[in-house]
């Protein structure tokens, strides 16, 4: 955005100084025109007057001296006609081409050159200008001046390159002060952009911080962090409720295992015993639940920073420890682990991550199938660290694989099976709070495929 403007406005700024610069340079060439012309013209009636007193061959000769000693001093070429063309007195070349024939034309009828052509920088080399011989209304013949502008040119380049200098000066000066107006424009805005990515990524500390700025943006910057700090607040007591509630329940809950447990030996045999284990069974689960939903609090409510780890060692160490429980299952368990991957992770992320996938691949997948782990970089080559955990089970139905990462989610074939629909969602939340992220896919021919990744160190 800040380029964007910056873009906007040093157009605008070369714009305005090319609308000031251009005719200012356009008007001195044209004055210095005129004041060429001025000067010219008044050389040339005063050679026509000499013209118009000639009586004598003397006169003729101190026409002549006179013309020769000014083409000498100015480098002009100077040529007195009369009416039917015949040469009176002359230095230099007599002007020839269709500018010189006109002007000599129009001196012929009793007018004077009135303009000459622009003086730039690049030309004309030369310029003609005629004025008629005689008294009132009587023409006896023109003068013709063809004047060199090498000095009139010369004036004008100079006064040229100091207009572009100027322009150049103002136009750097407006730039940076542009550029001085978008930083103190554009840097609340950016504050406003970090905090507001900050929040969206889970840090609930992030604020704008910048005190810069329109005075509306400083007002935005405050209502921004205060909404924050509210949403912040709400999503604290959110948190802190459902870990206190789980946390106090987890008491009255324990002490009624135990009443239910000194309870047995009282139950006689029969449909009271079966439902007594029932209620024994159904409180194990409640206790599973709490603990997830203690667990998944605190998850939330962790902000730990993040380090580099070894995803290698932990992908390791995890599948040495699940081996032997996926033998006793009947299920084989493999790993294809490439050293030396580190990621920028919380403490044990990775494995505690791998450990809800294997839990998950455990309850659901029969004896018989396979459970295997890859822990790989990212093929395209961006650092990131990958862990696949696919299996050959029977796999879950397209339209309930967006649902598994939810809480409390479970598909409908699977309610009978022991957990509480917490561990998927709890690895997802810790995947996002390293900054990675978590997907379920159909494996094929069959199965499911979880893959973990997480940002490269």
């Amino acid at each position: 955005m800040r380029r964007r403007l910056l873009a906007v406005l040093t157009a605008l700024i070369g714009t305005a100084v090319l609308l000031l610069a251009l005719p200012l340079a356009d008007s001195y060439a044209r004055g210095r025109t005129e004041h060429l012309l001025l000067q010219r013209r008044a050389d040339a009636v005063r050679f026509a007057d000499l013209a118009n007193r000639i009586r004598t061959e003397a006169d003729r000769h101190e026409l002549t001296a006179e013309l020769t000693r000014y083409a000498e001093l100015y480098g002009a070429a100077v040529t007195v006609v009369d009416t039917s063309g015949g040469v009176l007195g002359r230095a230099g070349a007599t002007p020839a081409g269709a500018t010189a024939e006109e002007a000599r034309s129009r001196a012929l009828t009793g007018r004077s050159t009135e303009a000459l052509p622009t003086i730039l920088p690049w030309g004309p080399d030369t310029v003609v200008l005629a004025e008629p011989v005689g008294q009132d209304e009587r023409v006896n013949g023109a003068v013709l001046l063809t004047v060199p502008t090498a000095a009139a040119r010369h004036d004008v380049l100079v006064r040229w390159a100091l207009v572009a200098a100027g322009a150049v000066t103002a136009f750097v000066a407006a730039a940076l002060v542009a550029a001085g107006l978008a930083r103190w424009l554009l840097r609340p805005v950016g504050e406003l952009d970090r905090a507001v990515a900050g929040l969206a990524d889970g840090r609930l500390e992030a604020r704008a911080v910048s005190d810069g700025g329109p005075p509306e943006l400083r007002r935005l910057r405050r209502h921004f962090n205060g909404m924050a700090q509210a949403v912040a607040d709400a999503l604290r007591r959110q948190r802190d409720f459902v870990a206190d509630a789980s946390h106090q329940l987890r008491n009255p809950l324990a002490t009624l295992v135990l009443q239910l447990e000194n309870a047995e030996p009282h139950v006689p045999p029969g449909p009271g015993l079966a439902a007594h284990a029932l209620a024994l069974d159904e409180a194990d689960r409640l206790a599973e639940l709490l603990d997830g939903l203690l667990a998944l609090a605190r998850m939330e409510s962790a902000s730990e920073p993040l380090a580099e780890h070894d995803v290698s060692a932990a992908v390791t160490d995890r599948v040495a420890a699940w081996a032997p429980v996926f033998r006793a299952g009947g299920q084989e368990l493999t790993a294809d682990v490439t050293p030396g991957l580190r990621a920028l992770t919380l403490p044990d992320a990775a494995g505690r991550v791998l450990d809800a996938l294997l839990d998950n691949a455990g309850k659901f997948v029969p004896g018989g199938e396979r459970i295997h782990v890859v822990a790989e970089a990212a093929p395209d080559g961006d650092g990131t660290v990958v862990v696949r955990v696919s299996d050959t089970g029977p796999g879950v139905a397209a339209d309930q694989l967006p649902l598994l990462l939810r809480r409390f989610s479970r598909a409908p074939e699977h309610q009978n099976v022991p957990g509480t629909g917490l561990g998927l969602a709890i690895a997802d939340e810790l995947a996002r709070a390293c900054g990675g992220t978590l997907s379920v896919a159909a494996a094929s021919p069959h199965g499911l495929s979880v893959v973990f990744r997480l940002p490269g160190a």
